[in-house]
């Protein structure tokens, strides 16, 4: 199974970042969707998980984290922003998932903290903070991963 990951699009759907995930069969979006409209291209690709970032309302019907089994590898996917500036180990450490997805600091991150995963796929959305847009790409069970740049 491969699994898209896309964070902080805030509002804008890029085509290379569809292009990207063209193919994966299942896409993770980890917060500040920003519109409707980008939730509804990436469902065009494939089925989609999404969470609240701190940019989305309340009403966005997105809930804040999600707990996924996804080919035997559970899968934490959250914005980060409820940890104020999110790292790799006080992720680890407040959530117990063999894979931890996250946005919020728009900056590209694959490491392990003891045998867990943790992905920050960057940024999609408009540029900011210096850095290129980029997706992610991971493959389970193997818990292979690849960030894709634009």
């Amino acid at each position: 199974m491969v699994v898209g990951l896309i964070a902080d699009t805030h509002g804008l759907m890029r085509p290379e970042a569809l292009k990207a995930l063209s193919g994966v069969d299942l896409i993770l979006h980890a917060g500040d969707v920003g519109e409707s409209a980008v939730l509804d291209a990436l469902w065009a690709i494939a089925p989609v998980h999404a969470v609240r970032g701190n940019v989305d309302h309340d009403g966005a019907g997105l809930r804040d984290s999600l707990l996924l089994q996804l080919d035997g590898v559970q899968v934490h996917l959250s914005h980060g922003h409820e940890l104020g500036s999110p790292t790799p180990a006080a992720l680890a450490a407040r959530y117990q998932a063999d894979v931890i997805v996250y946005g919020h600091t728009h900056r590209s991150l694959v490491t392990h903290v003891g045998p867990t995963l943790v992905i920050n796929p960057g940024a999609a959305g408009p540029p900011r903070f210096h850095v290129k847009p980029s997706v992610g790409l991971l493959t389970l069970p193997s818990r292979e991963t690849q960030i894709v740049l634009q």
